[in-house]
C-alpha cells in the first residue's frame, strides 16, 4: 500500500546510473556538475531514509560513482552494510564493493561488517566467498585480521584453485598488516607450491597459475617480515630452493602456450616472482646457491633479449645472481648482460643498466672494466639522468691503471657538463687525482686543470688539498708558480684558482722572477708585473672577500722576497685599504703595515716559507688519546660522503701560520662557530689548525656496495637497522640531542668484513641540515662510507638518516673509528669530532 500511495502522489522513480553520468557528462561547467550532484545526493539521502529498499542496490551504485568523482559519499556506508546483509548476489556485489571504497579501518563503522564477513567466508557459493576475501583484503584492520584469520587459512586448504588464490592474496595482506600472524599459515603454503604450472588450459581464468604466482608472493613476504621464517624454508626437509628450481624450468622449457604467452616468453610474472624469492633463499647460504646456479644460466641464455618483457627477466637474473653466493663465471655473466642493456636505444633500459652496475662494480670491478668505453660513452648522451650515472660509475672505474685515460675523458665532459653535476665532478676527479695520481707533476696539472675549468663550481676543501700538494712538492714549485701565474693572467674570475694562484704566489713569487724552469718557456716576468697581478685581484669587483684576504696576505709575503723598491710598492698598496668597507680586509692592511714600521725587525722571520703543513691524515690520528702504534705512525684509511648533498669543509690550511700543533678532539666542548679567521689568520694570531676528511673512494658511495644494494634489494634499510643482526646497538654520539647508532652486522660472505648501519635521529626541536658524517680507521682496516639516505634530520625524532658503513679488518684487530659531523642548525654551522672504540669484540672473531 506505501508504495500505491507514494506512486500515486507523483513520486518519481530514480533514475538509473547510466542516465546521472549522462547528465553529470553533459555538465558545461562546474558549477553545473555540482548542482547536479548536489540534487541527486538529496534524492538519494531521501530514498535511504524510506524503508523501502527497493531502489537501494542502484543509489548505491550512483553513490560510489559521486565517489569516484570526488565528492563526499560517506552517509552511503550503512547502506552498504544492508546490501552485504542481503541474501541476493547483486546487492551483496555493490554492498562490497561500497565497503571497499568508503570504509577503511580509520572508521569504526567498518568493524560492523565483521560477523557478514564471517559468514559469507564460509558460503557455498564460491563468488560470495570471493568477495568476501576481496574486502577482507581491502579493508583489513588489526582487529579484524585476528578475528578472521582462521577462516582465511582454511581457504587455503581449498580445493578450489580460484578461493584458494583469492585466500592466498588475503592472507598477504593480513600478514602484512599483523605479523604476527604467520605462523598461522606456514603449513599451508607448502602445498601451495604444488598446484600444477601450465598443466592445464583454462578459457579464461588460470587458477593453477594464479595460486603458483601468488604463494610465490606470499612466502616472499613471509621470508622478508621474519628471519625465522626464512630459516624454516631453508631446512633440507622442505626441499623449497629445489622445488622453486624445478618450476622454473618447467617455465623456460615448456613449449608455446598462449594462456601463459608474454611477447614470446611464458609468465614472466611469475618467473620474475621465483627469480626474486631465489635471491633472499639463496643470501648467505651456499649449498643453496650451487643449487640454483644451473638454472640461473639457462635463464640467462635462453631468454629473448628483443623484447622489454625479456629485458625485466634480465634484470632481475642479474639481481639474484649478485645477490646470492654464485659462481664467478655466473658473475661476470650477469655483468655481460648489463653490458648489452648500455647499448639498447631505451633510455629506460640504459638508465637501469647503470643505476645496476653502480651497485655490483665492486662485485666485480675487472668485468665492469670491460664495458668502460661504453659506460665513457654514454657520458654524451642527451638524458640528464643516464648523464648523472655514468659520471658516477665512471668514477667507481677509476684505477691506477687507467686514471689518466679516466680522467682525462671526465675533464671533457667537466667543461660542457650541466651546473649541477660541476661541484661532484670537480671534487671527485681531484679525489680520484688525490689517490691514483702517477706522478706529482700529473697531480698538480689535473687539479689545476680543474680550477680552470670549472673554478667556482669546487668546493672549498678543494683549495687546501692543492696547496697541501704545491707545498709538499718542493721540486715542482718553479713549475707550479709559472702554471698559476699564467692562469690567473687568462681569467681572473675562477676564485678558488686566485686563491691557490695567490698563495702559490706569495711563497713562491721568487721563483717566478727569478727562477728558471726548465719544463717551461723562460717567462719575462718583472716584480711590478707580479705585484699588478694581485693588485688587480683586489680591484676586481668580481673577486670574493677570501680571494682578496689571500691577495693582501701574497703580498705582505713578497714584501720580503722582492727588492726594496718593490718593497715600497707593496707597503702602499697594502694601505690603500686600511679604509676598505671590508672589515677583515681593513683590520688585515691595517696591522700588516704596521710590520713596515714598528715590527719591521720582525718582518723577514714572520714571513720566511712554510715548513711543511701537515694533512690531515697525520694529524688527526696524532692525538694523545688513541695511545696505539698504528694510530701514531701510520697513514689512515679515509672516507667522505660524494655525490651527495655537501656543506663547505673548513680549509685544512693556515695560510700563513705555523701548523705543528695537532688538534685536540673534545666532545664536550661547544662548537666554535667558523669565521673568516679560520680560514686565513691574522697574521699574529697563528697556529689553529682547521681540519677537513679526505676521501677513500673516488667514486659516489651509491655505488660503493654490492652486497647491501643487491642483497638487501629486498629489504629495507630500516629492517637492517631495527636490529635485524642481534647485536646491542652502539652509542656513537650523544650530544646537544644529535644522537647517532651504529647497528653492527657481520658479512658471512667476507671474512673480516663487517657492515655497520648507521642512524642519526634528533630530539631537539629544530630540525637539522646539511648533515655530513666523515670517518676514519687506521692503516690495517679498510673503509667504505656509502650514500646517506638524506642529509636532513627532523626535529623531534620525527624521522631519521641512515647510512651504511664497510668495515675490513683483514688482522681481526680491536676497530677504533674516529667520526666527524657537520650540520646546519638555526643558521649555526656546528662541527664536532669524536672516537668510536667500543664496538663489539665478537665481530670479527
Amino acid at each position: 500500500m506505501a508504495n500505491i500511495f507514494k506512486t500515486s502522489i507523483g513520486m518519481p522513480t530514480p533514475k538509473r546510473l547510466r542516465d546521472l553520468i549522462r547528465e553529470i557528462r553533459s555538465a558545461r561547467t562546474a558549477a553545473d556538475e555540482r548542482a547536479v550532484v548536489n540534487k541527486e545526493c538529496a534524492q538519494i539521502r531521501d530514498s535511504f531514509r524510506d524503508e523501502d529498499n527497493t531502489y537501494r542496490c542502484r543509489n548505491v551504485a550512483k553513490l560510489l560513482y559521486i565517489h569516484m568523482l570526488g565528492y563526499p559519499a560517506h552517509f552511503g556506508q550503512l547502506e552498504c552494510l544492508k546490501l552485504i546483509a542481503s541474501s541476493r548476489f547483486t546487492d551483496k556485489r555493490i554492498g562490497y564493493l561500497g565497503a571497499m571504497l568508503l570504509l577503511d579501518e580509520r572508521q569504526d563503522v567498518h568493524l560492523l561488517i565483521t560477523n557478514s564477513l564471517k559468514n559469507d567466508l564460509t558460503h557455498q557459493n564460491q563468488y560470495i566467498q570471493s568477495l568476501a576475501l576481496c574486502t577482507l583484503g581491502s579493508v583489513c584492520s588489526t582487529e579484524m585480521s585476528r578475528d578472521l584469520a582462521g577462516e582465511v587459512e582454511k581457504l587455503l586448504k581449498s580445493s578450489n584453485a580460484y578461493i584458494k588464490k583469492k585466500a592466498t592474496l588475503c592472507a598477504f595482506r593480513i600478514i602484512r598488516k599483523v605479523p604476527d600472524l604467520m605462523e598461522m599459515f606456514i603449513p599451508a603454503t607448502r602445498s601451495l607450491l604444488n598446484e600444477k604450472n601450465h598443466g592445464d588450459h583454462f578459457s579464461s581464468v588460470k587458477p593453477s597459475t594464479g595460486v603458483l604466482l601468488t604463494a610465490v608472493c606470499l612466502i616472499t613476504e613471509m621470508c622478508e617480515k621474519s628471519p625465522d621464517t626464512l630459516l624454516h624454508f631453508r631446512k633440507d626437509d622442505l626441499e623449497l630452493v629445489p622445488q622453486l628450481v624445478r618450476i622454473l624450468k618447467n617455465l623456460i622449457m615448456a613449449g608455446y602456450s598462449p594462456e601463459h604467452d608474454v611477447s614470446g616468453v611464458s609468465d614472466p610474472f611469475l618467473q620474475v616472482k621465483i627469480l626474486r624469492l631465489l635471491r633472499i633463499l639463496g643470501r648467505l647460504d651456499l649449498e643453496a646457491s650451487e643449487t640454483m646456479n644451473d638454472i640461473l644460466a639457462q635463464v640467462a641464455t635462453n631468454t629473448d633479449t628483443s623484447k622489454n618483457v625479456g629485458h625485466a627477466i634480465l634484470y632481475e637474473i642479474v639481481l639474484t645472481i649478485m645477490g646470492i653466493q654464485s659462481e664467478a663465471g655466473l658473475r661476470v655473466l650477469a655483468v655481460n648482460i648489463l653490458g648489452r642493456f648500455l647499448l639498447n636505444s631505451d633510455k629506460n633500459i640504459r638508465y637501469v643498466a647503470l643505476n645496476t652496475l653502480l651497485r655490483v662494480v665492486y662485485a666485480d670491478h675487472n668485468a665492469v672494466q670491460r664495458h668502460r668505453t661504453t659506460i665513457v660513452d654514454c657520458l654524451r648522451d642527451p638524458d640528464i639522468s643516464i648523464r648523472k650515472r655514468a659520471m658516477e660509475l665512471c668514477f667507481a672505474l677509476i684505477s691506477s691503471s687507467n686514471v689518466r685515460g679516466m680522467v682525462k675523458e671526465l675533464l671533457t665532459f667537466l667543461e660542457t657538463c650541466d651546473p649541477e653535476f660541476k661541484a661532484d665532478c670537480c671534487s671527485n676527479i681531484v679525489l680520484a687525482a688525490e689517490k691514483y695520481a702517477p706522478n706529482k707533476r700529473w697531480h698538480i696539472d689535473t687539479v689545476v686543470k680543474v680550477l680552470t675549468t670549472a673554478g667556482n663550481s669546487v668546493r672549498g676543501d678543494v683549495v687546501s688539498i692543492l696547496i697541501q700538494l704545491i707545498a709538499s712538492t718542493s721540486n715542482l714549485h718553479t713549475y707550479t708558480v709559472y702554471q698559476l701565474y699564467k692562469a690567473i693572467g687568462m681569467d681572473i674570475e675562477q676564485q678558488p684558482l686566485v686563491q691557490v694562484a695567490s698563495w702559490c704566489i706569495g711563497e713562491y713569487g721568487d721563483l717566478l722572477v727569478n727562477g728558471h724552469c726548465d719544463e717551461e718557456e723562460p717567462l719575462n716576468v718583472k716584480e711590478d708585473d707580479v705585484i699588478s697581478a694581485l693588485e688587480k685581484v683586489l680591484s676586481n669587483n668580481n673577486s670574493s672577500i677570501v680571494s682578496k684576504e689571500y691577495a693582501i696576505t701574497a703580498l705582505l709575503k713578497l714584501s720580503t722576497r722582492f727588492s726594496e723598491l718593490s718593497s715600497k710598492k707593496i707597503k702602499d698598496a697594502i694601505i690603500k685599504y686600511s679604509r676598505s668597507t671590508i672589515v677583515e680586509l681593513q683590520q688585515r692592511s691595517i696591522e700588516y703595515s704596521s710590520l713596515f714600521s714598528k715590527y719591521d725587525h720582525m718582518r723577514g722571520a714572520l714571513l720566511e716559507h712554510m715548513p711543511l703543513i701537515e694533512s690531515k691524515r697525520q694529524s688527526m690520528y696524532n692525538n694523545e688519546s688513541l695511545q696505539e702504534n698504528d694510530l701514531l705512525n701510520g697513514d689512515v684509511e679515509k672516507t667522505n660522503v660524494q655525490n651527495t648533498q655537501h656543506t663547505e669543509s673548513q680549509n685544512i690550511l693556515d695560510l700563513i701560520g705555523d701548523l705543528g700543533s695537532d688538534p685536540v678532539i673534545n666532545t664536550n666542548q661547544e662548537p666554535q662557530k667558523p669565521t673568516a679567521a679560520t680560514d686565513l689568520l691574522d697574521l699574529l694570531d697563528v697556529g689553529v689548525s682547521s681540519t677537513n676528511s679526505d676521501n677513500i673512494n673516488t667514486g659516489p658511495p651509491s655505488m660503493n656496495n654490492l652486497i647491501d644494494g643487491l642483497i638487501h634489494s629486498s629489504t629495507p634499510l630500516n629492517n637492517q637497522i631495527n636490529g635485524k643482526s642481534g647485536l646491542a646497538p652502539i652509542v656513537a654520539f650523544n650530544k646537544n640531542g644529535l644522537l647517532i647508532e651504529f647497528h653492527c652486522e657481520k658479512d658471512e660472505t667476507q671474512s673480516g668484513v663487517t657492515t655497520i648501519n648507521l642512524k642519526a635521529t634528533n630530539t631537539t626541536p629544530l630540525a637539522i641540515s646539511d648533515f655530513v658524517f666523515q670517518a676514519a680507521v687506521p692503516k690495517s682496516f679498510q673503509l667504505q662510507l656509502l650514500s646517506p639516505s638524506g642529509n636532513a634530520i627532523p626535529a623531534q625524532n620525527k624521522g631519521a638518516v641512515s647510512q651504511i658503513i664497510k668495515v675490513n679488518n683483514p688482522q681481526k684487530q680491536p676497530l677504533r673509528m674516529r667520526i666527524k659531523l657537520s650540520y646546519s642548525q638555526n643558521g649555526n654551522t656546528v662541527t664536532e669530532m669524536s672516537e668510536v672504540s667500543n664496538f663489539p669484540e665478537n665481530l670479527w672473531q
